[in-house]
């Protein structure tokens, strides 16, 4: 039997051993209290362990995956990577309440994963430019109600990114959990966004250096991202994704979900509508409403409406508000397109940015009227 000389690298044997899957090393080290002594009992597991087969006893004699092991404490050495298991004060509490947590986390940067606050934002790789928005609003504006609040989210493109690049706009912690392991950032695109989160937070994977992103890695990657936080916020998603495999997650780990709801027909916003209908999140429209639903006890911060989505207000903006002013009982959006001389396109995207900031409100039949006015 292979004698592992201490307790990281016996786990981290453990975990290379191809004959023994997660949820069964899992049940050797609950069973033994460590890794350890798993393989100092070697073949007297089977009067210890109740139930523990002789597959699993003779495959612990795996001389190539000890191999590997240290190689891998030679690459943790070398790039200042941190291994947290399950007993270290650091090792996030909250990971330990879920089933499936695992045995080893790897981990990159200056973290704190048992923050006070934590949460998840997550969405659509596609995401549009305004659900990109709607993310870096609900976390900038997360950063003056909850200071110090740790975002979670997986390092995508689209809305995960946009949530991310949000949080060190603020100066607020933030944690890219990957599919892969540390010795390589997918997308590679990315890479410089994942050098400024390890100033202002870090990378967490339970993937060993040399695991590429394969498609199952993400199902395994979106447990962690639930599992870390106190709640789970779906920004933009459409009626397939891993958005909505971390909300049903979440659900499994009783932690409450959230979605922000999205136009009727929006195919980026379809499995939001879904996740709210069918009562598996509640809806939100704000920072605000995430940190009333969730009960934290935080100081109140007041936040100007005409901020909450859209810090500028651009010439043309400006140009179509001053537009819509000049009715006060509305004004159709034909006739904007022709005074305003702006194509009908971009025209409903600079209303629908006025009337998310509160300066211009929509009736039926395409009218719009200045709000307040």
């Amino acid at each position: 039997m292979i004698t592992p000389k201490d307790e990281l690298t016996a786990l981290l044997t453990l975990s290379k051993i191809e004959k023994i899957r997660p949820a069964e090393a899992k049940f050797l080290y609950q069973s033994v209290g460590n890794a350890l002594d798993i393989f100092r009992l070697g073949k007297d597991l089977v009067n210890i362990v109740p139930g523990v087969s002789q597959r699993l006893i003779e495959a612990l004699d795996d001389s190539e995956s000890l191999c590997e092991a240290e190689k891998e404490l030679c690459f943790i050495d070398k790039n200042a990577i941190r291994c947290l298991m399950p007993g270290d004060d650091d090792y996030p509490a909250r990971l330990t309440e879920c089933q499936d947590a695992p045995l080893i986390l790897y981990t990159l940067g200056n973290l704190n994963l048992n923050a006070e606050h934590t949460v998840a934002v997550v969405g659509t790789r596609k995401a549009t430019v305004y659900g990109k928005r709607l993310a870096e609003t609900f976390v900038r504006d997360l950063s003056q109600l909850c200071p110090g609040i740790l975002v979670i989210s997986g390092l995508a493109y689209g809305i995960d990114i946009a949530s991310h690049r949000a949080a060190i706009e603020c100066s607020l912690p933030t944690v890219g959990v990957l599919a892969h392991g540390l010795d390589r950032i997918y997308p590679a695109s990315h890479r410089k966004d994942a050098g400024l989160m390890v100033n202002m937070g870090g990378l967490v994977t339970e993937f060993s250096s040399g695991t590429e992103p394969l498609k199952r890695n993400f199902v395994s990657r979106n447990r962690i991202v639930a599992g870390l936080a106190d709640a789970v916020v779906v920004v933009e998603s459409a009626m397939k994704g891993g958005s909505l495999i971390t909300a049903d997650i979440a659900e499994s780990y009783f932690r409450p979900c959230f979605a922000f709801p999205g136009a009727v027909g929006d195919v980026y916003s379809e499995g939001c509508n879904l996740l709210i209908r069918n009562n598996k999140a509640g809806l939100i429209q704000s920072a605000e409403d995430f940190v009333k639903d969730m009960g934290w006890n935080i100081p109140k911060v007041k936040i100007p409406v005409q901020n909450q989505l859209f810090p500028d207000i651009d010439e043309l903006s400006m140009k179509v508000l001053d537009a819509v002013g000049k009715v006060r009982s509305g004004v159709e959006i034909n006739m904007l397109v022709s005074e305003c001389d702006i194509p009908i396109g971009q025209m409903l995207n600079i209303l629908l940015e006025l009337e998310m900031k509160g300066l211009v409100q929509s009736h039926p039949g395409c009218l719009y009227t200045k709000k307040n006015a």
